[in-house]
């Protein structure tokens, strides 16, 4: 953690720099400046190499992270006291020194490999030097701070025992050389072997194994390897850490069938460490062509030997556990294609890997074992060929259920299941202690996940490790996570882009590396809600221990003991209660369960309160005092009012407050957009007065207020503003009129707004309702809509998303005019709505279409099937006409060949008429897999067409 760490300080700094008042603290803004550049610096250099996880090189990360964790308690404890700011920056000083003593003994171990690295912005000599002129700034800075404090007579400063480092290079002798993990990914075998060793066509085929779960992706690439095209092909299978991608692959290297097919196969293990020219030794070896005198050729020369080898041959190479695609570039020319069917298989758990590697490539994800995989896996490893008893078969189903559909998982329960006795009573001990008997059983469990930590790079660390702080299966809202990301500073600035876009990004990469899995995504591809597999949690946990990342309570604990004081982030679960509490430094505080808050909030660095769950009867007044605050979440219940004190918050960047169902309403006061950093405001009801002031530029979102008047003085407040969600409570036009919606037009930034209005009956919109260019998502919410309305939403030249919900339409009809050129959703929920019309011209990029409610329409227009890009429709308590238009839309896209488009009715009845709601979506998946396994058959496009319709009218 020591980027993390590095990072989090660098934008310390950077505050003090931005507020002249904080500058003062120090003894001027030039020594801050100087401190920053060089950790920026130090930033860049952890950033551009990835040390090798020797126990040297991990002693001198935490020495890092140590001491630069130091160096940011120490400024940002004296930044409200400037009474000590001396002692402050001496000992700020005395902390840098041991970053540049643990950075410097790194330095020979990056020389003995700089003929494999690559540098990205620095050369070796380039980094040295750097660190060279570091330590004579440093030494510069400690010499006048000396001088400053010998004329104040201020005595010296020793920070917790921490002594000047005369000698950057005293403290640890010699350097570990780096040495390879064992790769032991392999699911049912879990044997140790080299990690660079290949593995012989003979030797591969005498472990092979039986395998669960994964028959489907067998049988799918037996056909792509023996298939019909006849070009070199790359099939790529992917998935996480122990989800069995090398069990599946051995299982086809040594199928008969496979090893008939090709003349020639060859295995290679790549891992995260690898050299060229082993692996090229490795694969002759495989193929049976290797001699000792290749020992002394070069890489080139071994390279022209392997071509030479497969050349004219049909063959297959399995390339396991890829890391990066570097290697590919190295071995794809090495590959002859000769147009003869041959093939190799990749196996990866990051699919950017795969996907890079040919844009035709095919790639199998491999996804965890249903209940019924797991529990038959979990059988063949606990009895073998014996059956289970019935007497424990219940509760040897839980144990398979709790292992989450993760392969590895249930092979090692399993091997502890048939060493133990075979009795109810050891089955439901194990039932209850699942986690601790997988990683507690086997060091080679952990260690294989360990691996994809291992392979992170720096600035992904943090945010990965940060999931341990979510319970057990626990949903986790994507906004949610990023913008405690952002509070949390883990994220690197981009000058082109927001903190929660370089959030975003982070999240997908962590998706790609297959640590993180995608939960729900919204009908554009939008991931919506994501989450972390138990057993990837519990490295989480292990991991953020050791970094003294996190720590999470989940019974008594005491936050003076020494595991826990020394912790930056924690989390509270169910049954976590403190016993005692004292100041500390912690800069994130999780209550992810309904216990009290402590009686006193006396963490001066606090960074995140974390409190959705608690509900509050009064505002906790001492959250005003802890001014490094980036992040509070409260829910609150009966009369409640946010202090006008709050503004004491500078550093505030999201506050969210819920009100209970039976709260009174929350009025906000006009001094939160003194705040300049803040970014989120978020409500579920909120009265909020904005008038005319200073720019808060940075404010991206602002939901859940009530009847906030969108005058241009208010808007000027806030220019920059993404999404907005406001309701009104009005019963006329000309109420709705007053709140100038006119005049969202100059909110250019606005990506998403939300409008309900709440009335007795639906109020029309103004007729001068003007929408900014930039939205991308509308919701409209119990209003009468007028077409001129319509037309102006259709010309919306960005508009992805437009859900209408609990409307009113003109004339109960909508004749479709304009163009909605990017609409991909479209959510219509209008009980008196009778008649649409449409052409697929209207809605050229529509995906999805969703119908609620809308009992009086007559029909979906026919145009809308033959739109090209339409996927779903989704029809909810609608008319039984609708459905059957549905149906005549569905039945035309299978008579042209089309079979990706869906239908999903989500009510059983509609009037007195029963309706399979399952039916269509059924039959066209039946159908379009019968139509794609005739075509495999070889038999022409226009027979199997005719088989299929023949079938059809059956």
């Amino acid at each position: 953690m020591a980027y993390a760490a590095l990072l989090s300080l660098t934008q310390t700094l950077e505050q003090i720099l931005g507020s002249r008042n904080e500058i003062r603290i120090f003894h001027d803004e030039k020594q801050i400046r100087s401190f920053h550049e060089n950790l920026c610096f130090l930033l860049s250099f952890l950033e551009d190499f990835s040390p090798r996880n020797t126990e040297s090189i991990k002693c001198l990360e935490a020495r890092i992270r140590d001491a630069t964790y130091e160096a940011e308690d120490i400024t940002e404890l004296h930044m409200s006291n400037p009474i000590l700011s001396d002692s402050a920056c001496q000992g700020v000083i005395t902390c840098l020194w041991e970053i540049i003593s643990a950075l410097q003994i790194m330095m020979p171990v990056f020389r003995n490999s700089e003929r494999r690295m690559e540098f990205k912005k620095h050369n070796f000599k380039e980094i040295y030097d750097g660190l060279q002129k570091i330590i004579k700034e440093i030494d510069s800075i400690s010499e006048e701070v000396e001088k400053m404090k010998a004329m104040k007579d201020i005595e010296g400063f020793s920070a917790d025992g921490l002594t000047r480092i005369n000698d950057p290079l005293s403290g640890i002798e010699g350097i570990e050389e780096v040495v390879n993990a064992n790769d032991r990914n392999d699911v049912l075998d879990l044997q140790p072997r080299n990690s660079l060793n290949a593995t012989s066509s003979k030797s591969a085929s005498t472990n092979k194994k039986f395998m669960v779960g994964f028959e489907d992706d067998l049988l799918q690439i037996k056909e792509e390897l023996v298939g019909q095209s006849s070009r070199l092909k790359f099939i790529s299978i992917v998935g996480m850490g122990g989800i069995g991608k090398t069990t599946l692959a051995r299982n086809i290297y040594n199928d008969s069938s496979i090893e008939y097919h090709f003349y020639i196969r060859a295995w290679i293990t790549v891992s995260q460490e690898y050299h060229v020219q082993e692996l090229l030794e490795h694969l002759l070896k495989s193929m049976g062509d290797f001699t000792e005198e290749m020992i002394r050729e070069e890489t080139d020369e071994l390279k022209t030997r392997v071509y030479q080898r497969l050349k004219g041959y049909r063959y297959l190479i399995v390339m396991d556990d890829l890391w990066d695609d570097k290697i590919l570039d190295e071995f794809r020319r090495i590959f002859p294609d000769d147009d003869n069917g041959s093939r190799v298989i990749l196996t990866s758990r990051l699919s950017s890997v795969t996907v890079n590697v040919d844009s035709s490539a095919c790639i199998h994800h491999l996804g965890f074992l249903s209940p019924k995989q797991s529990w038959s896996l979990l059988c063949q490893k606990a009895f073998g060929n014996e059956c289970c008893p019935p007497e424990i078969e219940e509760t040897g189903w839980r144990i398979a259920e709790k292992c989450r559909g993760l392969p590895l998982a249930l092979v090692v329960i399993g091997g502890v299941l048939y060493k133990a006795e075979k009795t109810r009573a050891n089955w439901e001990y194990v039932a209850e202690n699942v986690k601790s008997a997988v990683t507690g059983n086997d060091d080679d469990f952990m260690e294989i996940l360990s691996w994809s930590y291992d392979h992170l790079p720096h600035r992904l660390r943090a945010c990965f490790l940060y999931m341990g702080v979510f319970p057990e299966d626990y949903v986790i809202h994507v906004s949610h996570l990023i913008r405690l990301w952002v509070a949390e500073g883990f994220l690197k600035p981009n000058t082109h882009k927001s903190l929660e876009e370089v959030a975003k990004e982070y999240l997908e990469e962590l998706i790609d590396r297959n640590l993180i899995v995608v939960r729900d995504q919204n009908y554009i591809g939008k991931i919506k809600t994501c989450s972390i597999h138990d057993m990837m949690r519990e490295l989480c946990m292990r991991k953020a221990q050791e970094e003294k990342f996190l720590y999470v309570a989940n019974q008594e604990f005491d936050i003076s003991s020494e595991v826990v004081k020394n912790q930056r982030h924690l989390s509270i679960h169910p049954n976590g209660q403190n016993a005692v509490i004292y100041d500390s430094t912690i800069r994130s505080l999780l209550y992810l369960t309904d216990s009290p808050l402590p009686n006193s909030l006396c963490f001066q660095l606090l960074r995140v309160l974390e409190a959705g769950n608690i509900n509050f009867c009064d505002f906790p007044i001492e959250i005003v005092k802890l001014v490094n605050l980036r992040y509070i979440a409260l829910s609150y219940s009966g009369k409640f009012e946010i202090p006008a004190s709050i503004s004491r918050l500078c550093n505030l960047q999201t506050l969210i407050v819920f009100r209970a169902s039976y709260a009174e309403r929350l009025f906000l006061p006009l001094e939160l957009l003194k705040i300049t950093r803040l970014r989120h405001l978020l409500f579920n009801e909120a009265a909020f007065l904005c008038s005319d002031g200073p720019q808060n530029v940075n404010l991206q979102t602002l939901s859940g207020v009530i009847d906030f008047k969108l005058t241009q003085e208010a808007l000027r407040t806030i220019p920059n503003l993404r999404t907005l969600g406001i309701s009104y409570h009005c019963e006329t036009q000309t109420e709705l009129s007053f709140y100038c919606l006119e005049n969202l037009v100059h909110l250019r930034q606005l990506e998403s707004f939300k409008c309900n209005v709440i009335s007795r009956e639906n109020v029309h919109l103004p007729q001068n309702l003007a929408l900014p260019s930039n939205l991308k998502k509308l919701t409209l919410s119990g209003c009468r809509i007028s077409m001129h309305n319509m037309f102006l939403v259709g010309n919306l030249p960005n508009l992805e998303v437009l859900k209408l919900k609990e409307v009113d339409l003109e004339s109960n009809a909508w004749k479709t005019e304009g163009e909605f050129s990017r609409l991909k959703f479209l959510h219509v929920e209008a009980t008196q709505f009778k008649i649409w019309e449409a052409e697929a011209a209207h809605f050229p990029s529509l995906q999805c279409l969703r119908l609620k409610n809308c009992f009086s329409l007559k029909c979906i227009p026919p145009g809308i099937g033959e739109i090209p890009t339409l996927q779903q429709i989704f029809l909810y308590r609608c008319s039984t006409s609708v459905v059957k238009s549905a149906n005549s839309i569905l039945e035309e896209q299978e008579d042209g060949g089309n079979y990706d488009l869906e239908v999903h009715v989500l009510s059983n009845y509609y009037g007195n008429i029963p309706f399979p709601a399952y039916y269509y979506h059924k039959e066209r998946k039946f159908i379009k897999e019968l139509t794609e396994h005739l075509r495999h058959m070889s038999l022409s496009e226009e027979a199997s067409d005719l088989f299929v319709r023949e079938l059809k009218g059956n």
